[in-house]
């Protein structure tokens, strides 16, 4: 596997992430949790070292399936990457409920990177004014979360403004 630095974080991640977005899915839908188990084991047993999940992945249902499936060591062997769901966030307290939901979901009590999900200009003025920034200080500083991020889906001007908006972004 090759490996290449994370921007400034200090650590390598592999060449080839692994996406937690589209399990193989059984015929009710869930996720094939063995098959899925045996595909991820088998990537992390050879090399790749960067997850990504997100809330809503497979109707909620990632999140806890990687809970489970990296335990045993395997949760040590990754950097591991979800995501706020701000859309669904009402209240400035919610930014602190879901990330504490998804650290327990997760059986960890930290991610390595949290991203803001599928930011546009009306959800990224949404979250500021519900104080988003000053959350993920906080978090960075209590070590829930290794460095901030964002997902996004709008315009060059809106990027540049969420991007000088806080000095403390690591990933997009």
């Amino acid at each position: 596997m090759q490996y290449r630095p994370f921007g400034e974080l200090g650590y390598d991640v592999s060449a080839l992430g692994f996406g937690c977005m589209r399990f193989p899915r059984t015929d009710d839908g869930g996720i094939d949790g063995p098959e899925a188990t045996r595909m991820l084991h088998w990537a992390i047993d050879h090399g790749v070292n960067y997850l990504d999940t997100g809330y809503p992945y497979h109707d909620g249902q990632s999140e806890p399936f990687l809970g489970r499936a990296l335990q045993g060591g395997y949760r040590d062997r990754v950097k591991l990457a979800t995501k706020l769901l701000v859309r669904i966030a009402e209240k400035p307290e919610d930014f602190d409920r879901l990330l504490n939901e998804q650290l327990e979901r997760l059986q960890t009590d930290h991610v390595d990177v949290y991203l803001l999900h599928g930011l546009r200009r009306h959800r990224w003025a949404k979250a500021v004014s519900m104080g988003v920034l000053d959350f993920l200080h906080r978090a960075l500083a209590d070590g829930r979360i290794g460095a901030a991020g964002f997902s996004f889906h709008d315009s060059f001007e809106v990027l540049k403004e969420i991007v000088d908006s806080y000095d403390r972004w690591r990933v997009c």
